[in-house]
């Protein structure tokens, strides 16, 4: 029987963008909104988050051909674009061994009326929205507007069940977004709301992290591999950062 399940799964975030660097500031000064002139869907890479992409991309150079990515699945915006871009042309990897697919259901998580909102513009303009969310918890609150974890998780089951039927047996590589770094593992390790939150709250996913996974044919199952691997950023010298997403609020 063919394998359904791509050989190899890769989950990486995308490098620090300008919109992570723009958050800390308002955040830090105690602004009530993140003071950034682009769309969310528009924010490209910081200077910093280019030297991670590049970074990553020679960790990817020099695995040996045949076990390169075979396929890159990335999100479409312009900062995980831009990671994408700079990490094959730094693997030497061209658009004749791979092939790039953007797909709008690895976007970054819908935040509605809490767009651009820091933490204490969310309390001072939301308090309500802000007291309901500690209540329900950030697995199942959905902003006006916006999502849910379990409404990204929802868009992320279709991006599985293509995965394996376009891309079993192959080396599948995805550049997304926090969020959806962790409620992929969510999905791929059978996690439940306990699991994922708590390892959420350990710790933000570094920028240019790698969650890899890859096919166990006793198990016939995805087994971890990596997880949050930043070694490759180390070793290169570059920064490794974990800012929240821009319109990211805090933590329950």
């Amino acid at each position: 029987m063919q394998q359904q399940w791509p050989r190899t799964l890769w989950i990486v975030r995308h490098g620090q963008s300008a919109g992570n660097v723009a958050r800390d500031a308002a955040e830090l000064a105690g602004l009530p909104v993140i003071d950034i002139e682009h769309r969310d869907i528009d924010t490209p890479l910081s200077e910093l988050g280019k030297t991670q992409a590049v970074a990553l991309g020679h960790w990817f150079g020099e695995l040996p051909r045949e076990r390169r990515p075979d396929v890159v699945l990335c999100s479409p915006y312009v900062r995980a674009r831009e990671t994408t871009r700079l990490l094959l042309e730094a693997a030497g990897i061209d658009g004749k061994s791979v092939r790039v697919r953007h797909d709008e259901r690895l976007r970054e998580k819908e935040f509605g009326v809490l767009d651009r909102l820091t933490i204490h513009g969310i309390r001072a303009k939301f308090p309500e929205l802000s007291e309901q969310r500690s209540h329900v918890g950030k697995f199942y609150f959905r902003p006006p507007g916006g999502e849910s974890w379990c409404d990204v998780i929802l868009r992320l089951r279709s991006v599985m069940e293509m995965a394996t039927r376009e891309h079993g047996g192959q080396r599948v590589l995805v550049v997304a977004h926090q969020v959806i770094v962790n409620c992929m593992r969510y999905l791929v390790e059978c996690m439940d709301e306990a699991q994922i939150l708590a390892i959420d709250r350990l710790a933000d996913v570094p920028n240019c992290g790698v969650t890899s996974y890859r096919y166990d044919p006793e198990q016939d199952a995805l087994v971890p591999d990596l997880v949050n691997f930043i070694a490759p950023l180390r070793q290169a010298g570059a920064p490794v950062t974990a800012a929240k997403d821009v319109n990211v609020a805090a933590k329950p």
